[in-house]
């Protein structure tokens, strides 16, 4: 499975050749996060020259988020900024002609980077699955509390729609209820009681600012929660709000802890020579990331 990360900055993590056999041109990814067991990973991609791939069938189920630039699919779609496909397993992805500069997210789950062409779906793909293709740009907002169009969530089991957050769907799988969503949180948007769920949960922030209680998440911020994984709480940006991309891997119930709290309690011992009649030592650390600031520490590299 994925390790928890909560949460990193893209600015931190280094780039590697990217994971797109058969393609021709340049690209580089980012890992967001992987699994070394069957290969899923959440990337973010640049593509240095223009690329190209032919028709094919990927080993994962793929999602492509285009952040930046233009990727032609097949001889209809042409994607630009905010403009998103998914190739459920088996099924036929086609052509790809993809500008310079491109940035897209890149997701693959349930296998590895593998491609084959292929000029045809596989045999024995369900009927319920086909091609996806969306320009966000060209769908409205619905909030939550939309009983049509708003959150994909489980009421039997305690899914529970928070006002002030508005969906556009992407993609749900019509087996496993897996969705990609993007939301947008109302200025000034908060939820306050610490939260699980019974599925993951990952995030990639595309525009405005969270608050929360590990810092803020700002655009190109992500994280990865494995089911389970308490967290909270969350304030989006006073002034612009919150947009951010969302992944889960089946319908997204909130349970919630009220009163929660973390306390840390002791006697300090071994604080420097003649502590505590003397001042405090100062704690010499270097600051974690160069892309928040200059090290401390110039001795530290």
């Amino acid at each position: 499975m994925r390790p928890h990360i909560e949460f990193i900055h893209q600015d931190d993590l280094i780039w590697h050749m990217a994971e797109l056999p058969h393609g021709q041109g340049q690209a580089e990814q980012q890992n967001l996060s992987y699994d070394e067991e069957d290969g899923s990973a959440s990337t973010r991609v640049i593509f240095k020259t223009d690329w190209s791939r032919v028709a094919g069938l990927h080993a994962a189920a793929t999602e492509w988020y285009v952040l930046k630039g233009e990727v032609r699919l097949g001889d209809e779609d042409i994607l630009t900024e905010g403009s998103y496909f998914c190739a459920p397993k088996g099924i036929l992805t086609p052509a790809l002609k993809v500008a310079a500069g491109t940035e897209v997210l890149l997701f693959r789950e349930y296998g590895d980077w593998k491609f084959e062409p292929a000029n045809a779906d596989a045999p024995g793909t369900p009927e319920e699955y086909k091609l996806t293709v969306v320009h966000t740009n060209e769908m409205d907002w619905y909030e939550v509390t939309d009983p049509e169009h708003g959150s994909p969530m489980n009421f039997e089991r305690g899914g529970t729609p928070v006002p002030g957050l508005y969906i556009k769907l992407m993609y749900r799988d019509p087996i496993t209820g897996f969705y990609t969503r993007l939301i947008k949180a109302k200025p000034g948007w908060r939820e306050h009681p610490l939260a699980h769920h019974p599925v993951f949960e990952e995030s990639y922030t595309l525009s405005g600012k969270f608050h929360y209680n590990y810092g803020s998440l700002d655009a190109g911020t992500y994280f990865f929660r494995p089911a389970h994984i308490r967290h909270g709480d969350f304030k989006a940006d006073d002034e612009e709000g919150t947009t951010f991309l969302l992944r889960c891997d089946g319908d997204l119930v909130d349970w919630y802890t009220d009163n929660a709290r973390v306390e840390m309690f002791g006697d300090p011992q071994n604080w420097g020579e003649g502590y505590p009649d003397t001042e405090e030592p100062k704690l010499l650390q270097p600051v974690r990331s160069r892309s928040v600031g200059e090290w401390e520490d110039p001795n530290y590299q």
